[in-house]
């Protein structure tokens, strides 16, 4: 592979008053709140679209894992174009094509249609997320760095419930289509809002592109999501879900090698030799595996068992977005003085028990226990998720911050994908298995739509009139099987991360920088001599 390598030469540049910071901060997390709500906004709109375009429970998967496939696919290029050309620029570029791949999914009539809005809408979000914590630590002097980053990380886990109120209050005064419509409208906000407060930053030394290992990456992970979607739709054995998950681990094997070779790789492997980095990555992908997966199974929880409104549903997940704006900056704190391992390992276990109260819920529990078990959740997040991204953003120098906010949000990103493929396919088995038990002597037509998902199993329960009581009793009841099942992967997905953490993070995360710098990692790790590691500023002109 031939890589053609730019200089880049950036002159100084006065350092930002603090209210300009404000308004940076203020800016990324607005265009954090576009990107993380572009996957949480339609688990509120999911019950209609399932109904208005007749989707199947593998269906609705698709239409949020198109975006989020999409998105994790193309995170770590996306992140290389933005360091090597100005991350303003590739931004910019993000939102608008965020933006017109959600006024497309507005006016989807298909379902072929929607998925593949969804998925440019993806592709844009790729371009915008990584330079969103690295323009933060860029601009952003030490003593403010690591609250920066907490309030960061709390808008990143409140993002999901934003765009669930969001959605909530339009599904219920308008259209399916309307949730697209403002999402376009909020993305054209915080593009103005970009191009007037923040500035051009770009990385201090010359960024690689490794085009052989973005494919790779992005074929692979998403063979593997189409396995984990289609499993339980075509059986694990069917030959589409047998061939996916094999390319899958063989395209990303590949990756691995590919990269190691590589002269200018896209993400050294090597890097996740050094613990900060590793503990960090594996603590942020299990907690936005569980937590999408919590979205995605326990709105329709609120809306389809308890019958609360798609506006009622959000409003009850706003507790725990509460809590996750309130903590996360004092979690930043917290992970300054105890380090990862303390913070971020009591946050992961405190959220297995937010699960393991959840697993007591039966259709009759009421709201009350969704509630306790919510915002308990919420808190062992908040906790668990700013002591990772803090992990992350330390193990790697200043000159290498666009690839820790890369591997950062690719960590995220692969959970929210993941977590909405494998929860969502365990509460798939889970309600199959029982619905299944139920419907034998119905028509045939009207058990093939029990079968396919609770939304549509309700909506034939509501065609027979009083005999269709039995089937929402049934259906019901094959939710919570449903839903146990995929909390019982939540919650695991917590200890394993909780263990992971406890064994294998640095005691304090100040101790992670130094690791990095003593063990020696792939070329360019190491500041030169002389060379000041603070960040640089490009001017709007010159970047």
């Amino acid at each position: 592979m031939v890589d053609v390598q730019i200089p880049i030469s950036e002159p100084d540049v006065p350092a930002l008053s603090a209210r300009r910071r404000t308004l940076v901060l203020v800016t990324m997390c607005l265009a954090l709140v576009v990107v993380v709500s572009g996957v949480s906004m339609l688990n509120n709109a999911l019950p209609r679209l399932a109904e208005a375009l007749s989707l199947s429970q593998s269906r609705q998967q698709w239409v949020v894992d198109g975006y989020t496939v999409a998105l994790a696919a193309l995170l770590l290029p996306a992140g290389a174009i933005g360091d090597r050309f100005g991350r303003k620029r590739a931004m910019i570029g993000g939102l608008v094509a965020y933006t017109l791949g959600m006024v497309w999914a507005a006016t989807a009539g298909s379902a072929e249609s929607l998925i593949a809005s969804r998925v440019v809408a993806g592709l844009g979000a790729a371009f915008i997320m990584p330079g969103t914590l690295s323009t933060i630590t860029s601009v952003f002097p030490p003593e403010g760095r690591a609250r920066a980053v907490g309030i960061w990380a709390g808008f990143a886990g409140a993002g999901g419930t934003i765009g669930l109120f969001m959605s909530g209050v339009l599904v219920d005064h308008f259209y399916w289509g309307s949730v697209f419509v403002v999402s376009a409208v909020l993305a054209a906000v915080t593009l103005a809002a970009l191009i007037v407060f923040v500035p051009s930053t770009r990385a201090s030394e010359a960024v690689g592109l490794d085009p052989v290992g973005a494919v790779l990456s992005a074929f692979g992970i998403a063979a593997l999501v189409i396995g984990i979607i289609e499993g339980p739709d075509r059986g694990w054995s069917a030959p589409l879900t047998v061939g996916a998950l094999a390319a899958g681990a063989v395209l990303l094997t590949a990756v691995i090698f590919w990269e190691l070779r590589s002269k200018a790789p896209m993400l050294d492997p090597r890097l996740f030799r050094h613990r900060g980095l590793a503990t960090g990555s594996a603590a942020m992908l299990l907690q936005f595996l569980a937590m999408f997966g919590f979205f995605f199974v326990g709105v329709q929880y609120l809306q389809l068992v308890l019958g609360y409104s798609a506006l009622t549903a959000a409003a009850g997940l706003a507790p725990m977005s509460i809590v996750f704006v309130v903590i996360s900056p004092v979690a930043a704190t917290l992970s300054e003085r105890y380090g990862l391992r303390v913070v971020g390992g009591g946050g992961l276990t405190i959220a297995a028990a937010g699960f393991g109260i959840f697993l007591t819920v039966s259709a009759s529990s009421g709201y009350w226990l969704f509630l306790v078990s919510s915002l308990i959740l919420g808190l062992g997040m908040a906790l668990a998720m700013t002591p990772a991204t803090n992990a992350i953003v330390a193990s790697l120098p200043r000159s290498k911050q666009g690839v820790a906010s890369a591997v950062n949000d690719l960590s995220r990103e692969l959970g929210a994908a993941f977590g909405v493929a494998i929860i969502g396919s365990a509460f798939n088995i889970g309600y199959r298995n029982s619905i299944d038990a139920h419907v034998g002597g119905l028509d045939a037509s009207v058990a093939a739509q029990a079968h396919e998902a609770p939304a549509t199993a309700l909506n034939a329960a509501a065609k027979l009139g009083d005999a269709g009581q039995e089937l929402i009793a049934h259906a019901n009841q094959a939710f919570i099987s449903g839903l146990r099942a995929a909390l019982i992967v939540s919650g695991g997905a917590m200890l394993l991360g909780a263990a992971y953490v406890v064994l294998r993070a640095p005691s304090r995360s100040e101790e992670v920088l130094e690791d990095v710098l003593d063990e020696g990692g792939p070329q360019g790790d190491r500041p030169e001599p002389g060379v000041s590691d603070a960040p640089e500023l490009v001017p709007a002109s010159a970047g």
